[in-house]
């Protein structure tokens, strides 16, 4: 069947993705809008003949899979775990303590919000938890002392979002099992992109803090505790137990001594610990702590069934045949593959979840990625490092939402979207690093011994020949 001319099979493929486009723009939930498009287009596409309805069979066995995943629990208890720790005093500690000892010098206050939330990020995964922590304690406390408010309110932004980066993020995660990687693979290939970008960010504040030191001055002394027992140990207090609860977390799944989902639930049980030994372990906290972690995951598993609906009807149909021959006469080859990818999430994330994209363009995207020769587990953390945008773009990054929501009222909305600015330009020259230094992820990678076949040789003994003259063989 033609329209317009064209073989409808090959018409399905950009309707149903531009059907689905339109439906976001709109305003529709993307996992209702992932299944309402998917369903339809199959019924249309059985009509057309383009596949028999037992295509869809196979819908239910997908479900299930889904919800039988072991490796999917490990997103709820890294939120419970973040959940818990925002409000835990873990945080205050940190920051009060590390600011102290940066106090005497100019950015002092930044470096520490800088350092503390890659801690932050390395034992919560959640980006919330970070930047509505450090936002309610380093913020005031900037503006007191004189921060120019666009370097304030950016510091604490993008900190937050380091979290996307570092293990053990939730996007690294749904990226590995969406690209079929190991987790700790994910995580391993993840450490050099997040030493960079924590490099990056302290460079930035040390040339702010050269060029304009009146932006970022230091602590006046009157501020500045002395630095006896007391202040290290006010360091130590926040410190030992991150690093207790980073290894009960990363180390377990570095050295292969747990999974990711158990991983996190030893997370959850170190933060429990915690908010009691911080006197904060109370009934109401553990309430809202599982209402949210109860709602990100409802919303993860909705987006993941639409996005199954869809992605089965899209490959019926051939869409990504239709991806594939998209993509792959790109110019530059897998070089120009990854900058046009990278570009398209960037102005993707302007409108849509990072949850989202992982979901629905991410399984058109591997399968390009993969005939081009690319590692997948490089592939995923560069798209980790770009959906840190999704959290840093005026006007719908989450990341400056939160901090709107937090910060008091003299601080305007247009300082938190000017001051994100030079921060996502930052990000940006991280996803560049790494498209052209792909060593900066492999080079963590446990690959086993590199053995090129062509050197194997196997030496095997002359074969036995037995003496056929002296055996009869009939008898």
């Amino acid at each position: 069947m033609t329209l317009l001319g064209i073989p409808s099979e090959d018409l399905m493929p950009p309707l149903m993705f531009g059907g689905l486009i339109l439906f976001l723009l709109i305003g529709f939930p993307a996992a209702f809008s992932l299944a309402a498009v998917g369903l339809f287009f199959g019924f249309v596409s059985i009509e057309l003949g383009l596949f028999p309805e037992a295509w869809l069979f196979n819908l239910p066995l997908r479900v299930f899979n889904i919800l039988s995943n072991d490796l999917l629990l490990a997103i709820p208890f890294f939120t419970l775990m973040g959940a818990i720790l925002e409000r835990c005093g873990l945080a205050e500690d940190l920051l009060e303590g590390t600011g102290q000892l940066f106090g005497k010098v100019p950015g002092g206050l930044a470096y520490a919000v800088i350092l503390v939330g890659a801690i932050l990020g390395a034992i919560t995964g959640t980006v919330a938890a970070s930047v509505i922590a450090m936002g309610m304690i380093s913020l005031p406390i900037m503006m007191r002392y004189g921060y120019d408010m666009r370097i304030a309110t950016g510091v604490i932004a993008a900190s937050g979002t380091i979290t996307q980066v570092i293990p053990p993020s939730l996007v690294l995660i749904v990226l590995g099992d969406q690209l079929g990687q190991s987790v700790g693979d994910m995580y391993a290939g993840a450490i050099g992109p997040s030493l960079l970008q924590v490099a990056l960010f302290l460079a930035f504040i040390a040339v702010v803090s050269i060029v304009s030191p009146q932006k970022v001055p230091p602590l006046p002394p009157e501020a500045l505790a002395p630095r006896d027992w007391r202040l290290w140990w006010r360091v130590l207090k926040g410190m030992v137990p991150s690093v207790v609860l980073i290894f009960m977390v990363l180390g377990t799944i570095f050295m292969g001594l747990a999974t990711p989902t158990e991983a996190g639930a030893m997370g959850v049980v170190g933060a429990i610990v915690l908010a009691a030994l911080n006197r904060r372990l109370t009934w109401p906290l553990v309430r809202e702590a599982m209402g949210n972690t109860m709602r990100i995951t409802a919303m993860v598993i909705y987006i993941l069934i639409g996005a199954t609906v869809f992605s089965l009807v899209f490959q019926g149909v051939d869409g990504g045949i239709w991806i594939e021959h998209l993509l792959s006469y790109l110019p530059g080859g897998a070089t120009g593959f990854l900058i046009f990818v990278n570009i398209f999430i960037f102005f993707l994330a302007f409108f849509l979840d990072f949850f989202e994209i992982a979901f629905i363009v991410i399984p058109l995207l591997a399968p390009v990625a993969k005939n081009l020769g690319i590692d997948l587990v490089w592939f995923g953390v560069l798209i980790c490092i770009n959906l840190q945008t999704s959290f840093m773009h005026p006007p719908f990054g989450f990341a400056l939402f939160y901090l709107r929501g937090i910060a008091p009222k003299e601080v305007l909305t247009k300082d938190i979207y000017l001051g994100a600015i030079p921060w996502l330009g930052l990000q940006l020259i991280l996803v560049a690093i790494v498209i052209f230094w792909p060593e900066s992820v492999t080079y963590f990678l446990d690959r086993g011994p590199k053995v090129d076949p062509s050197t194997v040789i196997i030496d095997l003994p002359p074969p036995v020949i037995p003496d056929t003259q002296s055996v009869p063989i009939f008898q």
